[in-house]
């Protein structure tokens, strides 16, 4: 079966999902689902793509040029923010496979992305990971996010002496930003060991950051980032850290993919994602909402991980995650032989 993956290159998630996929027996060709990486291209997208009109056809007519070539049984687009094509682009590689199911996943909330509404009715299934946006549009199946197998691998670790209390890695995006920074300071008394690594792509967008928002101002030009931590030292911040971070970005109520990760490494959550509570993996002693205050006699400081049943873990992994995307098309194609 061979299978479209579209996408943002964001950190390596595109050649786990890959990997996953072709571990599956699918065969894979990928395309960013925008022209250049660059932080200027990124954020003129952002703001209004139609700047970079000419850029994105030109990339458009380049991919076209191997999509013709190949049947594709599946297209699977997997939308953030990024995405670059028109309504025309889509229009023309929906006509360019008409064997292939499409199947559209959301990464952000259409509160933060409203053009994605439109794009939907390419598309023979739609997934979203904010259960909000699934109550609202009756076109979109609520799907969370996924940890792949290194997280997985870590989980089954024999649990070390935590070099850190916990760690938190991301972009500091503003509100963020100033929920982690304060979370830092009440913790500090009795979680004095934090790794914090926040990222921009790139000084230019720290600055435009800086500039526009208020929970930037005191902020200082080395506190952050402007190389992504490569998987490798991820992955061992998270096996030395004795829980992890997280905050949500404005106008989610998707769980970040960081969280699912927690899960799957087994270690202990602080997040500031009420809706939390309402997934099957919720577990007072192993999760702590932030709701503004710490408690620090909460059962989170006071008792160790509990561990889940081994059906709850698996039902967030990568490839239960694939197999619920992609399950109609495996026996749409399984039918057809």
């Amino acid at each position: 079966m061979k299978l479209l993956l579209i996408m943002p290159q964001f950190f390596d998630y595109p050649q786990v999902i890959r990997e996953e996929l072709e571990s599956m027996g699918w065969q894979v060709d990928f395309f960013d689902d925008r022209p250049s990486t660059h932080a200027l291209v990124k954020a003129a997208i952002r703001v209004n793509k139609h700047l970079l009109h000419t850029y994105i056809r030109r990339y458009f007519a380049q991919m076209m040029r191997t999509v013709r070539n190949t049947k594709y049984d599946a297209v699977l687009l997997i939308s953030g923010q990024s995405l670059s094509l028109s309504e025309d682009m889509m229009r023309q590689l929906r006509e360019s496979q008409p064997q292939a199911r499409f199947v559209l996943y959301q990464w952000d909330s259409l509160r933060n992305f409203p053009y994605i509404a439109r794009m939907q009715k390419y598309f023979d299934r739609c997934y979203t990971f904010d259960p909000q946006d699934a109550r609202d549009n009756p076109h979109l199946h609520f799907l969370p996010l996924f940890y792949s197998a290194r997280y997985e691998k870590l989980g089954a670790e024999t649990p070390q002496p935590p070099k850190y209390d916990f760690c938190f890695v991301g972009t500091a995006h503003p509100k963020k930003y100033k929920l982690i920074r304060k979370m830092s300071e009440e913790l500090r008394a009795v979680y004095p060991r934090q790794f914090v690594y926040f990222f921009y792509p790139s000084p230019l967008v720290y600055y435009y950051r800086k500039l526009r928002n208020p929970e930037l101002r005191k902020a200082k030009r080395e506190e952050f980032h402007f190389v992504p931590l490569k998987e490798p030292e991820m992955m061992e911040v998270f096996r030395a850290s004795r829980s992890v971070m997280d905050s949500a970005q404005s106008a989610q109520a998707g769980l970040t993919i960081r969280v699912l990760e927690a899960l799957g490494a087994k270690k202990k959550l602080i997040t500031t994602n009420p809706d939390i509570v309402n997934y099957d993996f919720y577990r007072p002693e192993n999760i702590y909402v932030y709701d503004g205050r710490m408690d620090l006699n909460h059962v989170f400081f006071q008792k160790p991980y509990r561990e889940l049943e081994d059906e709850i873990y698996q039902r967030y992994s990568l490839r239960s995650w694939l197999t619920e995307l992609l399950q109609e098309e495996v026996d749409s194609v399984a039918a057809s032989v």
